[in-house]
């Protein structure tokens, strides 16, 4: 009687896993964040690390970095992102679009980063942020013989893994003033055992740049619903090379 028991047991597990929705491992988000807002380190990175969440943060040094640090982070802020646990990126030195720059342009500007992340005791980026999202043959050439693993540019929809090329992994979501719950939402839904949405958000608030910012309310909002919905939420570096 036992040995039957144990068969049925055996069986009804078996059954479960054909039926029931495979593990968390299928329901992957990718955070990332952009242009080294300031309110990243003092509001996003608390509230990522009360949830449990990983996120790469790309860092460049355009716009009114070293002339605004009430709005920009510090490397030393940069450096305790990365002592937390957090992936730093390279979003060039300057935010200047792949598509303005000649290799050689693109090459140095990628090294200064580097340079001020070894200056810092952080990393060798492995991670890349397309300026604007636009991408360019050259500069996809540039990144491959500097090596870097993966990066970021635009679109809307989750990215196929082991189908997309990891120099040009799209976007799923782009948070703007207006975005909703539902529209979050909708994108990382599509997260399935061969779809990752990866996610970019810039400043939460981001006030130099009002058109791309997120209010810390929505924010939080978004991050309720990856953890209440059991989404394992990860850095660009830990995207899987396969399925």
């Amino acid at each position: 009687m036992r040995k039957n028991k144990l068969k049925i047991s055996v069986f009804m597990m078996t059954v479960l896993s054909l039926v029931l929705p495979a593990e968390d491992s299928e329901k992957t988000v990718v955070l990332t964040f952009d242009d080294s807002v300031k309110s990243q380190a003092e509001f996003v990175a608390p509230l990522l690390k009360k949830h449990g969440f990983n996120a790469t943060f790309f860092i460049t040094e355009g716009f009114s970095f070293h002339k605004r640090k009430d709005l920009y982070m510090t490397w030393a802020q940069i450096k305790q992102l990365h002592d937390q646990g957090f992936e730093i990126g390279n979003h060039t030195k300057s935010h200047r679009s792949v598509k303005k720059m000649s290799a050689e342009q693109l090459r140095k500007s990628l090294e200064h980063i580097e340079n001020q992340c070894k200056k810092h005791g952080i990393p060798k980026p492995i991670s890349f942020c397309y300026p604007g999202y636009a991408t360019a043959p050259k500069a996809l050439k540039v990144l491959q013989e500097k090596g870097y693993r993966f990066a970021r540019a635009g679109g809307d929809k989750a990215s196929e893994v082991a189908k997309d090329n990891l120099l040009l992994l799209p976007q799923a979501f782009d948070a703007k003033p207006k975005s909703t719950l539902e529209q979050f939402k909708k994108a990382v839904d599509q997260a399935d055992a061969k779809h990752i949405p990866i996610l970019t958000f810039h400043g939460v608030p981001d006030l130099e740049h009002p058109w791309v910012t997120t209010s810390p309310e929505k924010f939080k909002a978004y991050m309720k619903y990856l953890k209440d919905n059991d989404f394992k939420v990860i850095s660009l570096r830990d995207y899987p090379l396969k399925n």
